[in-house]
């Protein structure tokens, strides 16, 4: 929330503080391709009786009083809006979920001051996650708002497809890796666990609409290149990424395998 004061004088000495309150305005996009190398049609997939893109909306909509699906596919436009939904049709030669976000912005035309991306496949984000992320942007330095989530294990932290984050002392990140960062210096590797706190990058962002727009016409970085990790571009270009820190495991869904794994968590 953003506040505004307003000093009123009376006489010579008589002051009173009024208070105006700017409540920021938010808004998800869920972007949801239908071609997918490992799993085609996974938003239209169906966890527990409803499809993961309906499941994904719902949590969204729990906290937010609006949100869209960002589409490339007639099917799943016609399966968001059949369960009463919104959702916009966007560009099928998108190279990434937050390009097609800021077509699907431009396109409803909102004013919403900040931009919640959820991602499609994730149909067990938390209402508390989301409020984390919309936290964030109570500090007018926050450009980038994103989640971590402390690992549970080393092995978990040497997974590749599990980027990790470094932050400094107020919560920004520094880094992003695939690797294992920091590098614990003097221990052996099955030390490491114990000595810092290593945590995991869940895949949420929220952006401030200008900054969303701006990000977006950037090129490529050589460390986003180099790593394959689209925030790495952000940062690279001087971009501010806050994190927030959550307790909760999501399970995205990238395969069919991953689609049963999430029928045992349901």
């Amino acid at each position: 929330m953003l506040a505004h004061y307003l000093t009123i004088k009376y006489g010579f000495s008589c002051y009173f503080f009024i208070t105006f309150a700017t409540v920021m305005k938010f808004i998800a996009i869920i972007p949801a391709r239908y071609a997918s190398t490992r799993f085609p049609g996974k938003p239209l997939a169906v966890l527990g009786g409803k499809t993961v893109i309906e499941r994904v909306y719902e949590q969204a909509s729990s906290v937010l009083d609006e949100a869209y699906v960002a589409t490339d596919d007639e099917r799943i436009l016609a399966a968001v809006e059949s369960f009463g939904g919104k959702a916009v049709m966007t560009r099928t030669d998108h190279k990434s979920g937050t390009d097609r976000i800021q077509e699907a912005v431009e396109k409803i035309g909102t004013d919403a001051d900040v931009i919640i991306n959820v991602q499609g496949d994730e149909p067990f984000i938390q209402p508390s996650q989301i409020e984390t992320l919309m936290q964030l942007f109570d500090d007018p330095e926050t450009q980038i708002g994103t989640l971590g989530k402390p690992f549970e294990s080393i092995e978990a932290v040497e997974n590749p497809n599990s980027p990790k984050i470094v932050t400094d002392n107020r919560g920004f990140a520094l880094y992003f890796s695939r690797s294992v960062i920091p590098f614990i210096r003097g221990k052996e590797r099955e030390e490491w666990f114990g000595q810092y706190p290593f945590l995991k990058h869940l895949g949420i962002y929220a952006y401030r609409r200008e900054v969303l727009a701006a990000v977006t016409r950037l090129p490529q970085s050589s460390l986003e290149k180099a790593e394959s990790l689209e925030q790495l571009r952000w940062l690279q270009n001087g971009y501010r990424i806050r994190v927030g820190l959550t307790d909760v495991e999501t399970v995205g869904i990238d395969t069919p395998e991953d689609l049963r794994r999430a029928e045992a968590f349901l």
